[in-house]
């Protein structure tokens, strides 16, 4: 489904991200984990254009999408669920859900809708509170929701698990493999906590400044010397 190959993006003359080979396929999820600043939430930005490849090519279902503008990408499928949720917080659960929508067929909002609500019970039970009100478990369950009333083949997802509480963080990785199996949805996760991310994908990369420098199954990089060294040792 996705493609990245040989995508190096900069931020003015400093290289973030320095030939990145990648793949995910259909109804996998692929994660990709790696220490703050390893490059990959600006990789996820540059899938979604809002940062571009300076070299490299990005395919969708085998269409390059490398040099479309964000609005475009979104219309061929993909949503993204930012790191820091980013939910608007003076709207309304319902009014941002409505905004995710907008790139989606208004046909079927009411189906969506019911589908996010019946995902993320809590965010029925505040529909009509504003986002900024909400816990941050809640706000990222809303940043998830929003990102699903698009409908999309591709769901990115920026670190779901930042800043929550260890029965959030389990909450939240089933929600995720509920989306995929359930709604059929292929899911690129990015994440610091390694330990529950690669119990959940299918495969997974390792990134080591703007570089990918492992990459295996999940079971495979778990078990790993030096993945367990750099990010499972000391506790999950």
């Amino acid at each position: 489904m996705l493609r990245i190959e040989g995508v190096h993006t900069y931020y003015g003359a400093i290289e973030a991200l320095k030939g990145v080979d990648l793949s995910v396929e259909t109804g996998e999820i692929v994660t990709l984990i790696g220490a703050n600043g390893a490059g990959k939430s600006t990789l996820l930005m540059t899938i979604c254009g809002s940062q571009r490849a300076r070299r490299g090519r990005i395919e969708l279902e085998g269409r390059d999408i490398t040099r479309l503008p964000t609005h475009e990408i979104v219309r061929h499928g993909i949503a993204q669920s930012p790191e820091g949720r980013r939910i608007f917080p003076r709207m309304t659960v319902i009014e941002n859900l409505q905004l995710g929508s907008l790139t989606g067929n208004p046909a079927h909002f009411e189906r969506n809708l019911e589908r996010v609500l019946s995902l993320f019970p809590r965010l029925k039970e505040r529909k009509d509170q504003r986002g900024g009100t909400l816990s941050g478990g809640e706000q990222q369950m809303l940043a998830l929701g929003r990102a699903l009333m698009s409908e999309p083949r591709l769901l990115l997802l920026d670190e779901p698990s930042l800043g929550l509480a260890p029965m959030i963080v389990k909450q939240i990785f089933e929600i995720i493999r509920t989306i995929n199996r359930e709604d059929k949805v292929t899911i690129f996760l990015v994440e610091q906590n390694a330990f529950h991310a690669l119990k959940l994908a299918s495969r997974g990369y390792v990134m080591v400044n703007g570089r990918i420098t492992l990459q295996g199954t999940g079971a495979e990089l778990l078990a790993n010397p030096e993945v367990r060294a750099a990010y499972l040792e000391g506790g999950h």
